[in-house]
């Protein structure tokens, strides 16, 4: 399985690594570039297979509905948002 987190805080992050020792592969996304795995939404999304499947792990309301807003514009149909 692969898949992409976005919010790798203290959740996020601990998520990132139990799911990575399962044996998936995880390629994570933070505002904070010394936690993420790559440096923006777009290379997150171009470093995921078809279908995508990116897992939204940021506070709830305004940060969440614009980092919605912002995969929108990346993903295509049949690529899954978990939030």
């Amino acid at each position: 399985m692969e898949l992409g987190l976005v919010g790798l805080g203290k959740m996020g992050g601990n998520m990132r690594e139990r799911i990575r020792r399962a044996g998936h592969t995880v390629i994570g996304y933070d505002r904070n570039p010394d936690l993420a795995d790559v440096h923006s939404l777009e290379e997150l999304v171009g470093s995921l297979q078809a279908p995508r499947v990116v897992w939204v792990m940021v506070p709830a309301g305004a940060p969440t509905q614009a980092t919605i807003d912002e995969l929108a514009g990346l993903l295509d149909e049949g690529d899954v948002v978990v939030d």
